[in-house]
Parts: structure tokens; C-alpha cells; sequence
């Protein structure tokens, strides 16, 4: 498997999920400690969070903003090494941007509960380093670089996501939904699109989640409506 192919993958992974564990270093000594944290994805590919100022984690990275993120889809295999996991370095920021909060609540709708409390923040990972490990002997190491989206095409997502999301739900609705049934196996539900970046869209249904990833990555907005009209006719097929 060549290089390139294991950064898309480590990439999609992260995108895939949205809970991992945060690794941070103790304020008051040092000592390594490890905490389950929801997050979402910039447009980018990394990782966003919304953290409560009590919590051990976040006076961590106060004192010492350097933390990893451990993303797995391996625990529930048979032998758990064979599955893929992918720990991102980097330094975790308070962020204010409005395109971080939408992003994250996008992903992490029940969180609207608490988000505008007080003693919450939303934070960013800088990303780093990548260390990728597929199964056994697939262990490679990244910079950065080689596994987020390139910045141009990211604030291009950016820009055009909003109207994507909108056209998607008001106009094509019946496709948003047979992309969850068909492409995704899903069960049936009022599927909606709440997001999308250059590997795929967010898919959410009665607080169910669905990734649907496309088969390359797609650019602006021409490409973009291309891969959504094929996969369409795909899931309809």
C-alpha cells in the first residue's frame, strides 16, 4: 500500500469518527493523562472540541498545550491489532471562530445544551504529526502536511458548505435520504446533510450519524456537485 493511500485513510478515519482519546499532561506534575473526548473536524481534518474549563484536560493543555489524539476503529475486532488506529500530535487551542462552534455542533448536536455556558470553550488541534497503523507491519509516521486537506481547497469547503447543506436538504432531499438507505445501508429516517468537507458529507437522522465518503476528494463546487449528482444516480440505481 503505498504512502499516499495510508494518509487518505488515516484521514478518513479521523473524519469518520468523532470520539477519541485525549492524552495531555498533567498541570500539576507531568505525569501522562488520558481522557474520552468528543470532537468534530475542521475542514482541514482536525480535530475541534468543546471542552468545560473544570475539566482535568483542560487545565492540562492551559499550562502545557501539547496533546495527542488517539482515533481507533480496532477495539471491537476480534484481535484488535489488526484494526486501524491513528494518533494525531500536536497543540490544543481555545478557538472563538463562528466556523468552529457550527462545525462541532454540527457534528455534536446535544451539545447545544451546554455549549453556551460560561465555564465552555471550543478548541482546535494544531496538528503536527501523524503516526498511522493499519494492522500489523503497516506503522507509518506522517507530517501533517501529508494527511490534512491542502489549505486552499479547505477554505474553499468552507466557503461553499453552507450552501451546499442548504441546497442539499431543501432541494434534493429524497437524495440525502437514499444516500443513507442505499450507499449506506441505514435504516430508514428523516436523513438530513449537516456537513460537508472534500472527503465526504455528514448524514443525520433522529440523532443518528452517517459518513458518506466519496471516492475522491473533491475541490469546489463544481466537483463537489458532480460527486453528489453521481452518487445520486448510484443510490438510486
Amino acid at each position: 500500500m503505498t504512502e499516499r493511500r495510508n494518509a487518505d485513510l488515516a484521514r478518513l478515519l479521523v473524519r469518520r469518527r468523532g470520539v477519541g482519546m485525549l492524552a495531555t499532561a498533567m498541570a500539576d506534575g507531568g505525569a501522562p493523562y488520558v481522557s474520552l473526548v468528543t470532537y468534530a473536524c475542521d475542514h482541514r481534518g482536525q480535530p475541534l472540541f468543546l471542552f468545560s474549563g473544570l475539566s482535568d484536560h483542560t487545565k492540562n493543555i492551559a499550562a502545557d498545550a501539547r496533546a495527542s489524539l488517539l482515533v481507533e476503529n480496532a477495539a471491537r475486532n476480534r484481535n484488535p491489532q489488526t484494526g486501524p488506529r491513528l494518533t494525531l500530535m500536536g497543540t490544543v487551542k481555545r478557538d472563538k471562530s463562528a466556523e468552529t462552534r457550527a462545525r462541532f455542533l454540527a457534528r455534536h448536536p446535544d451539545a447545544s445544551l451546554y455549549a453556551g455556558f460560561g465555564d465552555f470553550g471550543f478548541f482546535r488541534m494544531t496538528v503536527e504529526r501523524a503516526h498511522w497503523v493499519g494492522g500489523f507491519a503497516r506503522a507509518v509516521w506522517f507530517d501533517a502536511k501529508h494527511v490534512l486537506t491542502p489549505k486552499k481547497v479547505a477554505d474553499e469547503m468552507a466557503a461553499i458548505e453552507g450552501g451546499v447543506v442548504q441546497h442539499m436538504n431543501a432541494d434534493h432531499a429524497n437524495a440525502v435520504r437514499a444516500y443513507a438507505d442505499s450507499l449506506l445501508g441505514r435504516r430508514p429516517g428523516n436523513w438530513r446533510m449537516t456537513g460537508c468537507d472534500s472527503d465526504g458529507a455528514d448524514l443525520m437522522a433522529d440523532g443518528r450519524y452517517a459518513r458518506l465518503e466519496y471516492d475522491n476528494p473533491v475541490t469546489d463546487s463544481k466537483t463537489c456537485r458532480d460527486t453528489l449528482v453521481t452518487l445520486a444516480k448510484l443510490a438510486r440505481a
